[in-house]
């Protein structure tokens, strides 16, 4: 545990500003309040351009870091369907939902700080180095000063490293983790984790250790600068509340990392 006058500091971020239309997804007014950085919808899988004022409103409101959050063109889909997506296209559309994002943040009188990539794209990210390495030069033709936020390894963060972006890694708190170091997919047992004290005590293991304990009780290394509570988990309020009660009562203190 970190000495109280020396508290180490440690980013909670989530993903937000995910209501489109008329359909509501999430309670943004409270997990704003407890997260240091957000993670918002661009428009591509969820969220609209009304949803992503109010989230860089409420950013600003709450001195919380924005960033962009882009995925696939798959409203239907949430983002989370594998799509065979050329890299070109990838990066096209990444510029056009980053663009969206920090226009409507500037109006709000915040602008975005980095990029993390939803759903299925972000998995993707992990494993293929052609759409990394379009993902990561999009970004730094857009703004060299972004910083990429992803999985601890991968394509991904050798992308931003070659292009000489600045990259952090970030853990699940509310999702479960194999031996490989990949969630558990979503359907199966594990997969996710909606008991406040459960989360709490995997924030502080990662915290603490560096890692997590896998589904076969096998020890996965994650390194992480972030950790991510995702926003339309079932409680995800009372989750965030938990975890960042338990961090802080651990001595750690609440930070953005960019």
């Amino acid at each position: 545990m970190p000495a109280e006058n020396d508290a180490i500091g440690i980013d909670l971020n989530s993903d937000l500003g995910e209501s489109f239309g008329a359909w509501r997804l999430g309670d943004d007014a409270a997990m704003f309040a407890l997260v240091s950085s957000a993670n918002v919808a661009c428009g591509f899988h969820a969220g609209d351009p009304v949803t992503m004022l109010a989230s860089a409103r409420l950013a600003a409101q709450h001195g919380v870091t924005l960033g962009a959050h882009p995925g696939y063109r798959d409203l239907a889909g949430f983002g989370r369907r594998a799509l065979d997506t050329d890299p070109g296209e990838i990066a096209a559309e990444l510029l056009a939902q980053l663009g969206a994002l920090d226009g409507v943040a500037r109006a709000a009188g915040t602008r975005v700080r980095y990029v993390k990539a939803h759903g299925a794209l972000y998995h993707r990210l992990g494993s293929d180095e052609s759409a990394a390495h379009a993902f990561v030069e999009a970004v730094a033709a857009f703004d060299p000063s972004l910083t990429v936020l992803g999985q601890p390894t991968g394509a991904i963060a050798r992308a931003a490293d070659a292009a000489g972006l600045r990259y952090a890694r970030e853990a699940f708190v509310d999702r479960g983790y194999v031996a490989d170091g990949s969630l558990v997919p979503r359907g199966e047992p594990g997969a996710v984790v909606d008991d406040p004290a459960a989360a709490s005590d995997r924030a502080l293991e990662i915290a603490e250790t560096g890692g997590i304990t896998a589904d076969d009780g096998s020890r996965v290394e994650l390194g992480a600068d972030s950790l991510c509570l995702h926003g339309d988990t079932p409680g995800a309020v009372a989750i965030a509340r938990a975890v960042r009660a338990a961090l802080e009562g651990a001595g750690y203190r609440i930070e953005a990392f960019a």
